[in-house]
Parts: structure tokens; C-alpha cells; sequence
């Protein structure tokens, strides 16, 4: 499994001196396998502490945070040598272990040569965290990229990479991505996946769905043990009704997230609050926050955090979730489901860091997202699942915004040209929006 957040590790190891380093994400999205498996190849050895596993690690850190002393202490208790100079120490399910993240703050001011690594599902709901000591990542689902390169077809992956326009690389291409609205980007069921297809597809398919249904029940399970002060039936509440809300619209654009009838007498906004926010510091959800009216740099000044569009996190369990076959959208009866492209290119623009994502809403106008560019600039993104591209809602846009370049994503081929204003690319190239804007 090749991740692409591999080489931004890479480059943390070959820095002279570094914080440590810490990956965030959903459980079972490849963290430790990218620390271990990928990543711990460029060290002699890993030492690796799992605290979800064997949560008699957290005895290390009853003690002193120093740095010398936690490490004397891994001795001791692992039986195994650990060497700075060439060592990478892996501190896994950090966030089962507040003192564990505490010391990461002591590691960045007393060893910065060290390589110390963490990782946590739950990081983002500790009640205490090393701010400006670590260098933090999130490992999403694995990308349509990412897919791509499970794939081993190398003339593809090339294809990819260059944004190649050919028919034949389009009709490849697009065929993979209905593969990939299948499966997802769960590296376990990304794997099985290709395992199988060669073989047995009837076979794969069902092993992939029983591997969903199977993420699903933990982390249901998740949300009664990882709650604390929230309420699990209320969690559990939003994030099922995700999928239903977003398949509600059909052929429009994603509505922003309805609170009525959700749970039993409660049906505002404050009452589901600290669900929503536990759902996605965990990154089982993703955000998206309509703006009204003209829309201004910085973006997420002027969100209303009443008004927001929830998304899943993986597109394959949302299918899942909402019992979609692999023959149903393999049949292109997904084009009219413009739902789950547009929970597609919101997992692609979060995976390269646009999160939360921004919309824009004006009267009866919806664009699905616009993005601040590097110059301070806003970018519309129209997102149209079929191969039918008019965009009334992006025109309007443009009537009212007066945007420098404009982005349609659609089911067709695109276009090749490179110098363009108003630039219509195949849906699969959406991470790819940002080097052309």
C-alpha cells in the first residue's frame, strides 16, 4: 500500500533537528501500518508502544516526562534497546494515554534529534495536548490516487498524474472510480479488493461489504466508549442520518444538515452541537459551511456553524450505509445520484488539507464549493455527476461574484486546454484542482 503522506515523513526524518510528529485519523485508516510497515523501513529499528493493545504502556509516563527517563522506562518494560541516532519510537493510540501526549511536548524541547512518532483516532478529544509541539498530519481514507496506486497498473497511475484527456484513459479512468465509489478508501477493504477482482468479483464484493459492515459496528461501538461528557445515542443519531440527509437530494446539491426529527425532542441546533464536533474531531465526518451572499477572504469568518453540510468521511461506506450495490453503480445508475460525487470531492479537497470545506448559497444558486486560492482569491468548484455539465447555479455565480476562474467537475472527459477561465475536468482529477488555479 503506497500512502502519499510517506514523503512528508520522509522529509521530517531528514531535517536536523524536529518535533515530534504526529498523524491524526479515523481508527483503521492505515496509521500504523504507514508508520511501521512504510515508514519505519527508512530506521534500523522501531520501537512501538500501543496503548489501545497493551495498555500497561501507560505506566512508562506515571512518572517523570523527561525524556531520558521515559525511555530508560520503555526499556526496561519492552526488554529492547532503543538507539536516537537511528531509532524511530512509535507512540500508538496516543490518545488512550494523556501523559503520553503531555510528553510529547518535553521530547520537542529537550531531544528535537529524536524521532519520535504518534498516533490517535481519539486525538482530538483529549483534554490536553501539546499545542505548537508536535507537527501534526491527518491520515484520511486512502485517495482515489492512493487507489490508483493499490492498482499496480502503471500506465494509469501515469495517466493520472500527467491529467492525460484521451478517451481511453477517460473511459480507464472513470471505470476506477466507480470501482473506488465502491470500495472506499478503508485500506483493508482497498486491499481486498484488488485481491480479488482477478479471481472472483462476486466474491470480493462480498468481502468488502462484510469488511464495511464490520468498520460500521466498531466504531458504533466507538461512540460509547470514546462519548465521555456526550451523549453516544445523540453521535450515533447524527452520523446515521449523514447518509440519509445527503441521499435525500437526488440530482441537486447537498442541502445543509436538517435536525428535525433526529432524536426524540430535540431538533436544534445547540442540542446536537457537541455531537457534530465530536464527530468530527474523530474524522468520521467532514464539514462543509455554506457562505450567503458575496463571499470574502478569510472564509471561515463568515460561517455560521448553525448552518453546516455534513458529509461521510468514506464514500464506500456511504454506499454501504445507504445499501447501494456494486452492479447499481456500475450501471451509471449513479449519475443521477450527484450525492455521492459531491461526498467524493469533498474527501479528495480534505485529504490535500481544504478542510472544512465552504459552499456557496444565494437565493435558489448552490455551488458546491469554493476555495480560497493562494492569492487570496475565490474559486468556485461546480460539481456535476453525469454527463450533463449546465451549471446555472455556477453562471449565477459568476454574474454576481465575477470569479478569475471558475472549475467544473463533471462525469465527461474535460477539457485539455491549460489556459482557460472557466476550467471543466473529469470528476477523478479533483485533487488536481489546485495546480490549475
Amino acid at each position: 500500500m503506497k500512502r502519499t503522506m510517506l514523503q512528508s515523513l520522509i522529509a521530517w526524518k531528514n531535517r536536523n533537528k524536529r518535533k515530534p510528529i504526529l498523524i491524526d485519523g479515523a481508527r483503521q485508516t492505515g496509521k500504523t501500518y504507514l508508520l511501521q510497515n512504510l515508514f519505519g523501513k527508512e530506521f534500523t529499528n522501531t520501537l512501538r508502544l500501543d496503548f489501545l493493545e497493551n495498555p500497561e504502556f501507560k505506566e512508562v509516563f506515571d512518572g517523570s516526562l523527561v525524556p531520558h527517563d521515559i525511555l530508560m522506562n520503555i526499556e526496561l518494560m519492552t526488554g529492547q534497546r532503543f538507539h536516537p541516532e537511528t531509532d524511530l519510537l512509535i507512540l500508538d493510540e496516543i490518545g488512550e494515554c494523556e501523559r503520553a501526549a503531555t510528553s510529547l511536548k518535553y521530547f520537542a524541547e529537550k531531544t528535537p534529534t529524536y524521532f519520535v512518532a504518534a498516533s490517535g483516532s481519539n486525538v482530538g478529544l483529549l483534554n490536553t495536548f501539546p499545542v505548537g509541539k508536535v507537527e501534526q498530519h491527518d491520515l484520511r481514507p486512502m485517495t482515489y490516487q492512493e487507489f490508483l496506486y493499490a492498482s499496480e497498473e502503471s500506465a494509469l497511475i501515469n495517466a493520472f498524474e500527467a491529467q492525460v484527456h484521451s478517451s481511453v484513459a477517460h473511459t480507464k479512468l472513470l471505470d476506477k472510480l466507480t470501482d473506488y465509489y465502491f470500495t472506499g478508501g478503508m485500506p483493508e477493504a482497498v486491499a481486498t479488493w484488488y485481491r480479488y477482482k482477478s479471481t472472483s468479483i462476486l466474491e470480493g464484493v462480498e468481502k468488502v461489504r462484510e469488511i464495511h459492515s464490520n468498520l460500521l459496528e466498531g466504531y458504533l461501538r466507538d461512540f460509547g466508549k470514546y462519548s465521555g461528557k456526550v451523549d453516544a445515542l445523540l453521535i450515533e443519531s447524527v452520523f446515521t442520518s449523514i447518509p440519509a440527509q445527503l441521499s435525500a437530494v437526488m440530482d441537486q446539491s447537498v442541502k445543509r444538515f436538517k435536525f428535525k426529527n433526529i432524536h426524540k425532542r430535540k431538533s436544534r441546533y445547540s442540542d446536537f452541537e457537541n455531537a457534530i464536533r465530536w464527530l468530527i474531531c474523530c474524522r468520521l465526518a467532514l464539514a462543509n459551511f455554506p457562505i450567503e451572499g458575496m463571499p470574502r477572504t478569510p472564509l471561515a469568518a463568515y460561517k455560521k456553524k448553525n448552518m453546516v453540510k455534513l458529509f461521510l468521511f468514506d464514500v464506500g461506506l456511504l454506499n454501504h450505509m445507504l445499501g447501494t450495490g456494486y452492479r447499481e453503480i456500475k450501471q451509471k445508475i449513479h449519475e443521477y445520484k450527484g450525492y455521492i460525487a459531491e461526498n467524493f470531492v469533498q474527501q479528495e479537497l480534505s485529504a490535500i488539507g481544504l478542510d472544512p470545506g465552504y459552499s456557496w448559497h444565494d437565493a435558489r444558486a448552490e455551488v458546491e464549493f469554493i476555495v480560497a486560492n493562494d492569492k487570496g482569491e475565490i474559486v468556485p468548484i461546480e460539481v456535476k455527476s453525469g454527463k450533463r455539465t449546465r451549471a446555472k447555479s455556477l453562471q449565477s455565480y459568476m454574474d454576481k461574484c465575477a470569479p478569475k476562474k471558475t472549475f467544473k467537475l463533471t462525469g465527461t472527459q474535460g477539457s485539455s486546454a491549460l489556459a482557460q477561465t472557466n476550467v471543466v475536468m473529469p470528476l477523478y482529477y479533483a485533487m488536481h484542482v489546485p495546480q490549475r488555479w
